[in-house]
């Protein structure tokens, strides 16, 4: 390697004119160079991003690092944190040995930091919690997360119609759960006189589909109170961007719940922000903890759905990072939309491993200072192939950069100290007040009651008419209806009636 000639090229290509974030240093060999910084412009923090790389070579750190880096620009970071070791961000790190001298190979300050943190949750776990209403879903939404045929969104559509025309709130499953089956027995005439005929079919396949959706927790995410997506911007008192965790532990074997959370989370961003294009620096930055999740079970309606907000989602200033394993997790149409590649090493003990390395390597710019598909199994924890836009949206050179040591503590926080953070938090109060006013559930449920109790009035009524005892009569009138009836006076009557006609 021309050691000159690379070190002036990626001085040329990491240098820019408007304010970044500092990932590490370049390497050269195996070694640092100091003074030989790796920048991130602010201004393609919007291009969205990938963090790979096999387990235990310093993902979680480098998403640690790039968060404190962020805050400190005053950018808030929503992080999904899978496996529940990212809380220590909340506290200050501590200076070892270890961290000093790889700084010094850099020539890169450190200083120990904590920052603000926020602790959200969407199961059971303590926190912040976060929900949705089934309306603010609609209808096409919430077809293409429940995999529904042509046939069964019809179906979706005509029940938010009906619930729009009749003002019955959608707020939670058992209001769905509810309006689909009164649409189904009780409500079937006045349905189809109205909407037309609904195949008691595509209602059952529906229910079911929802069912499995309850199943993995989703009741807790569908309700209200709604969650604000400003809530997720805040910026505290120093300046420094809220770091929102998403505490998600507990999610893995729920795949639906998250893939669901995931796509109105971003759909309900899209929708909300302003349009902007490319501005100086992202509002918001989400990092999305093994990634594969979303598009392990996603539908093709879903996958696509996920990239088109993918695609338009950067011009309302808001960065979507996804880490996973390996860059074949991650469907093409979402990869191609990614400008910053951050790649850790990857382990090659199979030939589906080595094929999967074949093609990490062909997504990373060439460059005559590395062989990538080599140089990709040999990297150390803590350093990662990296490519990033420049200002001009054009990919920086590829470079191997020793990652810097994250300015917090490296490990979780203990429960008491997660329990103290949450307790403190001012959106505690705001949503975690369990909140189910009166909607299309109550609402049915109220009517079918009241045309029950009719029904049993009017039938009452009718037994009550039938069943009425009759007047006793007098012993009076039963003695002249006993003379009138008896034989003696029948033959006397006809006696004399027959005298009279012979005269």
């Amino acid at each position: 390697m021309d050691l000159e000639k690379f070190q002036q090229t990626i001085k040329d290509g990491y240098t820019f004119k408007t304010d970044f974030i500092t990932l590490g240093g370049a390497m050269a060999d195996k070694q640092a160079i100091a003074d030989l910084l790796i920048h991130i412009p602010l201004k393609t923090l919007n291009r969205h991003g990938l963090i790979a790389g096999a387990t235990g070579t310093g993902k979680t750190k480098t998403i640690q690092v790039l968060s404190e880096q962020l805050s400190i620009k005053g950018i808030p970071v929503l992080m999904m944190d899978i496996k529940g070791d990212f809380s220590g961000i909340a506290a200050k790190g501590e200076k070892t040995a270890f961290i000093e001298e790889r700084h010094a190979k850099m020539n890169l300050p450190y200083e120990p930091a904590a920052f603000p943190v926020e602790l959200l949750t969407i199961s059971e776990q303590n926190g912040v919690r976060l929900r949705a209403t089934i309306s603010e879903f609609g209808p096409v939404l919430l077809s293409r997360i429940l995999d529904l045929n042509d046939t069964q969104s019809g179906v979706m559509s005509l029940i938010f119609k009906y619930c729009d025309d009749h003002q019955l709130p959608l707020l939670d499953l058992k209001d769905l759960k509810k309006v689909i089956q009164f649409i189904t027995n009780e409500g079937k005439e006045d349905i189809e006189k109205e909407y037309g005929r609904v195949s008691t079919a595509s209602t059952g396949a529906i229910l079911r589909k929802l069912i499995e959706l309850e199943q993995q927790d989703a009741d807790l995410f569908f309700g209200e109170t709604s969650f604000d997506i400003k809530d997720l911007m805040r910026i505290d008192e120093n300046g420094k961007g809220f770091v929102n965790i998403l505490r998600l532990n507990d999610i893995q074997d729920k795949p639906k719940l998250f893939s669901t959370f995931m796509l109105c989370l971003l759909a309900e961003v899209y929708n909300t922000m302003p349009e902007q294009g490319d501005s100086g620096q992202p509002d918001l930055v989400i990092f999305i903890d093994e990634a594969h999740l979303i598009f392990k079970e996603a539908s093709k309606a879903l996958l696509d759905q996920i990239e088109t907000i993918v695609k338009l989602i950067r011009s309302k200033g808001i960065g979507l990072y996804f880490i996973t394993q390996n860059p074949t997790d991650v469907p093409d149409g979402v990869l191609a939309q990614l400008g910053l590649k951050i790649q850790h090493a990857l382990r090659a003990f199979t030939d589906k491993d080595r094929k999967a390395i074949k093609l990490a390597s062909e997504n990373f710019p060439s460059t005559p200072y590395y062989k990538t598909s080599e140089i990709i199994t040999q990297l150390g924890t803590g350093e990662a192939l990296v490519t990033v836009l420049n200002e001009k949206g054009i990919p920086t050179p590829l470079v191997v950069c020793m990652i810097q040591a994250p300015m917090s503590r490296m490990d979780v926080l203990s429960p008491t100290e997660i329990d103290g953070l949450i307790q403190k938090s001012p959106l505690k109060n705001k949503y975690n007040q369990v909140v189910d006013r009166e909607s299309a559930y109550e609402l049915l449920h109220k009517k079918l009651s009241a045309q029950e109790e009719s029904t049993q009035e009017t039938t009452a009524k009718k037994s009550s008419r039938s069943a009425a005892p009759k007047k006793e009569e007098s012993y009076f009138t039963k003695q002249i209806i006993k003379v009138l009836t008896s034989a003696t006076f029948i033959r006397g009557a006809f006696g004399v009636l027959t005298k009279i006609f012979k005269k």
